[in-house]
């Protein structure tokens, strides 16, 4: 019994820390529903954060790819003017990047609810 509760603490401590993430990032990044997202995206900077591989396969019309393995690299290249709107595959890595984006001093953070994969817009593929 002795062993147990250490493990137990530990195992409270990760999920205590996981949900404090999420409730973080849901703050930094707002979820938008598909309606929302494309009444905005036009306006803003649209960023696919999939690998390219999985980006060539299709994305919205329109997006740029930074992947998130590459986004600490490539930070520059987002303007912290305007907003942004991300998207991934099912809308798991969006509070990722805006957390990464948020240190850079990128405050004004969209993602799309649900990722591309419930994307019902306009497409493009790369052959």
């Amino acid at each position: 019994m002795s062993s147990f509760i250490p493990v137990l603490v530990v195992i409270l401590a990760i999920a205590a820390y996981s949900i404090g993430m999420f409730f973080y990032q849901r703050k930094l990044v707002k979820p938008l529903v598909e309606e929302e997202f494309k009444a905005g995206y036009r306006k803003a900077q649209l960023i696919d954060i999939r690998e390219p591989d999985i980006y060539k396969g299709g994305h919205i019309l329109g997006a740029r790819n930074i992947p998130l393995s590459q986004l600490r690299n490539r930070i520059g290249e987002i303007r912290n003017d305007q907003p942004v709107y991300l998207y991934d595959q099912n809308g798991s890595q969006s509070g990722r990047a805006g957390m990464l984006l948020k240190k850079q001093g990128i405050t004004n953070l969209y993602q799309l609810k649900g990722g591309f994969k419930d994307w019902t817009g306009k497409i493009k593929k790369k052959d």
